[in-house]
């Protein structure tokens, strides 16, 4: 068999990479439960009627699809397809759960989700996200917009990680706005509105005009929109500046506000009034979030979601939501590749047990059993070396300590230092920072 080549779009970390994501998975979940959130898994398939109506996603879907098929199967829209985030299928479970859930509900979920787009520095066609929404029966009280943002600002501010930004708009102040223009498909609009970082200002200009009739006026009022962008709520005075007048549009400002200073109040430096987030998918109503790492925007956002009104419904009852979501592997993948981001071991082991000879190796388990009774990771050696073979073994992979029987009693050495002592095994305990690994930042 020949060498496997890696498959690009698909990230695999290596063992100390993976601790420094299920830590920071880890963490993520604590802070959601602390928030009251709580946890739900969801299938990774959605009929692909469902995932299809979602916005500019047809082309991202992974169809699901048997080998040997037959031609009776499901093909088209009663197909299968792999979930693209976890929105959609959220809010399918609330619509078959609705009878079994007390509202308003509040859930997080941390799973894998797939989007057939090209590759490449930031984007992968499998990676795992952590979700946060809160949806209600019927209405869905503005606050809770501002109760997202304030959840992900408080999970992302204990992490190790660069200075992050949140950018917030509201999708009425945009399409207030264009309506107050005389632009008749403000969909479309804030469609074209959000490829702006992507293909420039002329570009923006000239699909404004092209595909929904705009005016090189209106189409430049639109982009002196999406140029205003505040650390504050001065972006309200900008923005009255301009002269357009609809009441959609001073519902969204009056929301916008809300977000803005109460973020800002809890969070200084972390959010800002950003015109131009958009944001490319249909069912988003309200404020719409992008949290990106400073200098490293050409990253795309790394959290992202918002207010939808109108996608869970069953005909008679409707269940507005707001979300966010964090991408864990577009955040980490990056950074642990750098090297930005490391875990001081590449094993959760804290202590490995040496052997003499493979006859003592009964008690060595019971020791080694006796420390993970009190909660220490430990592990025995894999074989009956020399004594300085297993220190080597223990040092290639970080593990701190190795525990030794002599003459003198079972011993500790802590292999860094090169300090050695008597313990007993039933009483002694590892500094706290050395138990489990931690994430370490680079110089």
């Amino acid at each position: 068999m020949s060498r496997p080549q890696p498959l690009s779009g698909f990230p695999e970390l290596l063992p100390r990479q993976r601790i420094v994501e299920q830590q920071v998975v880890d963490h993520l979940r604590r802070a959601f439960e602390l928030h009251g959130f709580a946890n739900l898994q969801t299938r990774a398939v959605e009929p692909m009627d469902q995932l299809l109506r979602k916005g500019e996603t047809s082309k991202e879907v992974y169809v699901l699809r048997r080998l040997q098929a037959e031609d009776t199967e499901p093909a088209g829209d009663d197909a299968l397809g792999l979930h693209f985030d976890l929105t959609v299928p959220f809010a399918r479970y609330v619509l078959e759960n609705a009878g079994k859930l007390n509202f308003p509900f509040r859930r997080y979920q941390i799973q894998p989700v797939w989007r057939g787009e090209r590759p490449q520095s930031g984007r992968y066609r499998e990676f795992w996200q952590a979700d946060i929404d809160i949806v209600d029966l019927g209405e869905l009280p503005a606050h809770y917009e501002v109760e997202v943002a304030l959840v992900v600002a408080d999970a992302l501010r204990g992490l190790p990680l660069p200075k992050l930004r949140m950018h917030v708009n509201n999708r009425k102040l945009s399409q207030g706005f264009y309506q107050g223009l005389g632009i008749r498909d403000t969909e479309e609009a804030l469609r074209i509105i959000d490829k702006l970082d992507k293909i420039g200002h002329d570009a923006v200009a000239k699909l404004l005009i092209d595909t929904v009739d705009a005016t090189p006026e209106q189409a430049e009022a639109c982009l002196k929109l999406a140029s205003i962008s505040t650390a504050d709520t001065s972006f309200v005075e900008q923005i009255r500046a301009l002269g357009v007048t609809d009441p959609l549009l001073d519902e969204g400002l009056d929301e916008l506000a809300a977000v803005v200073a109460a973020v800002a109040a809890e969070a200084p430096g972390f959010v800002v009034a950003d015109m131009k987030i958009a944001r490319g998918l249909d069912y988003y109503t309200g404020t719409v979030y992008e949290v990106f790492i400073e200098g490293q925007e050409h990253l795309g956002s790394v959290c992202s979601g918002g207010r939808y009104d109108k996608l869970a419904s069953d005909g008679k009852h409707t269940y507005p939501g707001v979300g966010l979501s964090i991408g864990v592997s577009r955040l980490l993948v990056p950074l642990l590749q750098s090297g930005a981001l490391d875990a001081t071991r590449e094993v959760p082991t804290c202590v490995l047990v040496a052997l003499a000879n493979e006859d003592e190796r009964p008690a060595a388990n019971a020791l080694a059993q006796r420390l993970r009774g009190r909660g220490i990771p430990t592990q025995v050696s894999p074989s009956a070396a020399k004594f300085g073979k297993q220190i080597k073994f223990a040092d290639k992979r970080g593990i701190p300590f190795v525990l030794f029987t002599n003459d003198e009693g079972t011993q500790i050495k802590d292999i860094r230092s090169g300090d050695q002592t008597t313990v007993d095994v039933d009483a002694w305990n590892p500094p706290a920072e050395d138990l489990h690994p931690t994430i370490v930042t680079a110089e």
